[in-house]
């Protein structure tokens, strides 16, 4: 016994180099040995994996590689379904072929490597020779070619430049609290990016919820890469011949946004903390006292009973659904924060439920995680578990009872003080039990799916407003999100807008920042244009830090209370063009927020540091974000013509310029071609705009089309047809603009269409239904574009000028406008 013991010892010692040697080694996939086909799918087996090619739609190709044989795969992401038929192949003793309509693909065989090409066999996209994929250990990283003047974009929450050429990053949900211009990882985890090069575009998708590396160039002038820690290389590969087709593709394959409520579309006031309920009520009196159109408050943590989620502090918020039915009958709607953690105290109901129900994420050894965070020691639900996250649905129903309607996940990365989870947590992964190290940048993804699966059900015919901190590939599909605790600063705030541009690039929609910055204090100059800046951005929220300086629009003095006033109106005004811009991103995944990198992916000029944060807000206003502490900037106009939205100059593209600044105007221009569409004064979406429906159209080059959409704003009636659609179509080559007859069951809210020209020498004339009419006094052919999108809301025409006739908005005809 003694000797056989000994003989082990010596045997397991002289394996163990072996075993670190394989850990360090390089494994390649190696050459490929078996080829197998079917209608929609290639599989091969290498000397060191098996790989699986398989197509989801024309432009997108699914690739598999695994050291071990591949079993089905779920992924929280990916909610498209593979195609059954469609991709054509071909091999011979070197190669397979494979295409699409859309694109074609060469998996070499010797050894194994993968490339893609355009259908006319332009070069999209390569594995690096000599390095295609391959494991270190558990790691896996594909390697592919860099090409010359590749630029990268997207990546979603990912701080840096527009362009990533030159940098790299990881992917692991990260509670960053004040975190630098420049920090990598911050909260959410996108693992998807757009290639550029020789005026092509790709797009590719890790979907992979391992911590995941991607590297653009950095260190090496080589490659760039992506992979994982751990697991299954699983990527897509994305064709199309403009990044919005790439955008579209992406959003088919990982769903899109549901229509947010209305309200949620409206300036929010938030701080950390309003309390109690008499200094909420002071906060939404002013706002009301003030003219300050607003629809929501949110209540951080402190309204909770010491921070006990699913509670409230009885002696600051003695009747919260009082409190909620006073604000509402305001016009303002109420969310509040909703922790993780779960404290651990006996007797608090939904600590007792949790361990009832065993929803608790546990150690290895069947024991309850307990990690610190603001309630004390908590236990976490495990919101990968259908169990888990039907317990919290449940748990929401409290908050719908009270009033509340708006509800933001929060330190969901998971957040834990000390910010080390262990890997040895276990986590149901819907049937497949996993460590952290897999569930982690996932979680918080699914615990807005559960806030919002849980509200759907407690409120079936009112949409609620989900807001998230973190989240995974596919988070658009439940929530909106916001980058987290930024500082105030200048340059956060410009940052702030490449973080939100990066997300509309990565398939999510409704997106901000905390207007003047969370932590420190933003200065009046800082905070005029922070405010300015966010009257044109998807999410629009006003929130600081405790023990910072108050923060509402009227504590930085009466110039800044109006100028920020002029802007919160304004946002308002626009509201039928900002709710036609979500709704078009819940139909094709287009951004409300466009970087530039959408519609001029090949201009070199915009990606260019100082002109990086430049922006269209849906399709057609153009805004150039500036810093508070400069009195002139740099600006840049993509091809095309701009209008000043405030004076209706003109300004030829493809021209940059030094603008210098005035305090109380943001610049912003409208696109030649562009059509805007903006309603009268209200003080909040509660309140009913006037009759009539203002259409800005402006003169352009260029083939336009915009998509009008209204409908109740708060039901799911619209999924039963009860909207109203109607599209609006400028031709400059047939000088024509037309309204198509409306589509949809309801009449629009709006009884009067009154169409302002901007650009136009004169009408020629105007068809309904195909019959003429007379130009004299149907149309007035311009208002005042100074006085069309004054802040205040004046609306006076120009010298010469009669009132208006308009056009009944119901009307079931085409309408055709000759110029």
């Amino acid at each position: 016994m003694k000797r056989n013991y000994h003989s082990c010892l010596w045997l397991l010692l002289s394996f163990l180099p072996f075993c670190v040697e394989a850990q360090q080694r390089v494994t390649e996939v190696g050459k490929v040995k078996k080829v197998t086909t079917a209608a929609s799918q290639i599989n091969l087996e290498t000397e060191n994996a098996f790989v699986r090619i398989e197509m989801y739609s024309p432009s997108i190709i699914k690739v598999r590689i695994n050291k071990r044989p591949l079993t089905d795969l779920h992924s929280y992401a990916v909610t498209a379904a593979p195609a059954t038929n469609g991709l054509h192949i071909q091999q011979n003793a070197s190669t397979v072929n494979f295409s699409t309509d859309s694109l074609k693909g060469i998996v070499t065989k010797e050894p194994f490597s993968l490339s893609f090409y355009t259908p006319g066999g332009q070069l999209i996209s390569k594995d690096e020779e000599g390095l295609t994929t391959s494991w270190i250990g558990d790691q896996v990283t594909t390697y592919k070619t860099l090409q010359e003047g590749e630029r990268f974009i997207g990546l979603g929450e990912k701080t840096g430049a527009l362009d990533r050429r030159g940098s790299g990053y990881t992917n692991w949900n990260t509670d960053a609290f004040g975190y630098s211009v420049s920090q990598d990882p911050i909260y959410s985890s996108i693992p998807f990016y757009i290639g550029v090069h020789h005026g092509l575009q790709y797009g590719i998708f890790l979907d992979n919820t391992n911590q995941s590396q991607f590297n653009f160039g950095a260190s090496n002038n080589r490659f760039s890469s992506f992979g994982a820690a751990d697991g299954e290389m699983n990527y897509y590969f994305i064709y199309n011949t403009q990044v919005a087709g790439i955008i579209n593709s992406y959003t088919q394959l990982t769903g899109r946004m549901q229509l947010p409520p209305l309200w949620s579309l409206g300036y929010q006031q938030n701080r950390y903390s309003y309390y109690p309920e008499t200094e909420v009520l002071r906060i939404a009196q002013t706002l009301r006292e003030k003219k300050i159109p607003a629809d929501g408050i949110t209540l951080d943590i402190h309204y909770m009973d010491a921070y006990k989620i699913f509670t409230w502090d009885k002696n600051r918020f003695p009747d919260p659904k009082a409190l909620t039915g006073k604000l509402n009958a305001m016009g303002l709607k109420t969310t509040v924060i909703a922790d993780p953690g779960i404290k651990v105290e006996k007797g608090y109901g939904s600590y007792e439920r949790g361990l009832n129900n065993d929803i608790f994420i546990k150690y290895a050894d069947g024991k309850p995680y307990t990690g610190e965070v603001w309630p004390g020691w908590c236990h976490f639900p495990d919101f990968t578990s259908p169990q888990g996250r039907t317990w919290w649905g449940n748990e929401m129903k409290a908050y719908a009872n009270d009033g509340v309607v708006g509800i933001w996940n929060d330190m969901n990365e998971i957040a834990t003080w000390g910010q080390k989870m262990p890997d040895n947590v276990l986590f149901a992964f819907d049937g497949r039990t996993t460590t952290h190290k897999e569930a982690h940048n996932v979680y918080g993804m699914l615990m807005a799916r559960a806030s919002y699966e849980g509200f759907r059900k407690a409120l079936p015919a009112k949409r609620p407003f989900m807001l998230t901190r973190a989240g995974y590939a596919g988070l658009q599909r439940y929530t909106a999100l916001w980058t987290g605790d930024n500082r105030s600063e200048d340059d956060h705030m410009l940052a702030g807008v490449r973080l939100v541009n990066s997300l509309g690039l990565s398939g999510v929609s409704f997106t901000g920042m905390d207007i003047g910055g969370f932590t420190g204090g933003a200065s009046v100059n800082l905070f005029i244009r922070w405010m300015q800046l966010g009257a044109f951005m998807p999410y629009y929220r006003n929130h600081t830090a405790v023990n910072t300086p108050a923060a509402e629009p009227w504590t930085f003095g009466e110039e800044a209370l109006e100028i920020s006033r002029n802007y919160v109106n304004l946002r308002y005004r626009l509201m039928p063009y900002l709710y036609a811009g979500i709704y078009e991103s819940t139909q094709n995944g287009m951004p409300l927020n466009r970087s530039l990198a959408i519609d001029y992916t090949h201009d070199p000029q915009i990606y260019k540091g100082e002109f990086q944060n430049e922006y269209l807000f849906g399709r057609s206003l153009l805004i150039l974000p500036v810093a508070g502490n400069v009195n002139f900037a740099a600006a840049y106009f993509p091809k095309g013509n701009w209008y000043d939205i405030y004076t209706g100059s003109l300004q030829q593209g493809n021209t940059s310029k030094l603008l210098a600044l005035q305090k109380n105007k943001l610049p912003v221009y409208a696109r030649g071609s562009g059509i805007v569409t903006m309603q009268s004064l209200i003080q909040s979406t509660a309140e009913k705009p006037s009759d009539t429906l203002t259409v800005y159209v402006y003169k352009g080059t260029d083939k336009n089309e915009f998509e009008y959409y209204e409908d109740d704003g708060e039901s799911y009636e619209y999924e039963k047809g009860n909207y109203y659609k109607r599209l609006i179509s400028f031709d400059p080559s047939a000088n024509t603009i037309t309204f198509s007859a409306p589509s949809g069951n309801n009449a629009s809210k709006f009884k009067w269409l009154r169409i302002v020209f901007t650009g136009f020498d004169a009408l020629n004339k105007i068809t309904l239904d195909q019959k003429q009419q007379t130009t004299d006094n149907f149309f007035v052919s311009m208002l005042d574009p100074v006085s069309a999108f004054d802040p205040q809301g004046n609306t006076n025409q120009r010298e010469g000028y009669t009132a208006p006739s308009v056009i009944t908005s119901n009307s079931t005809q085409k309408i055709t406008i000759q110029y």
